[in-house]
């Protein structure tokens, strides 16, 4: 996904390190660092396991969000957090979902 998104002249990193076989994986998106989204790899009743958008920055209230983030880590000490800074990410997300 990171090299997928530096390819297409994107920006993508890794925020933090979590465990390396048991972490949620956290993958922020955004366009030109505007409309922040949260996604999320969530089980289905299939087995699968796909990516869902679980938040998004309010401009208004940005605090909201960083706070809610501030929770998820939390909530699992061993999550990933992974920013993509590029043109339609949602595209990278539905690449990597497979």
């Amino acid at each position: 996904m990171l090299r997928a998104v530096e390819a297409a002249g994107g920006f993508a990193t890794v925020l933090r390190k979590g465990e390396k076989t048991g972490g949620v994986i956290l993958v922020l998106t955004m366009e030109c660092g505007r409309d922040t989204c949260l996604w999320e790899r969530m089980p289905q009743l299939d087995g699968r396991r796909i990516y869902s958008i679980t938040r998004r920055q309010d401009d208004e209230n940005p605090h909201e969000f960083a706070e809610y983030m501030q929770r998820r880590r939390g909530q699992d000490p061993d999550s990933w957090i992974i920013e993509l800074d590029v043109t339609n990410p949602e595209r990278f997300i539905a690449e990597s979902a497979g």
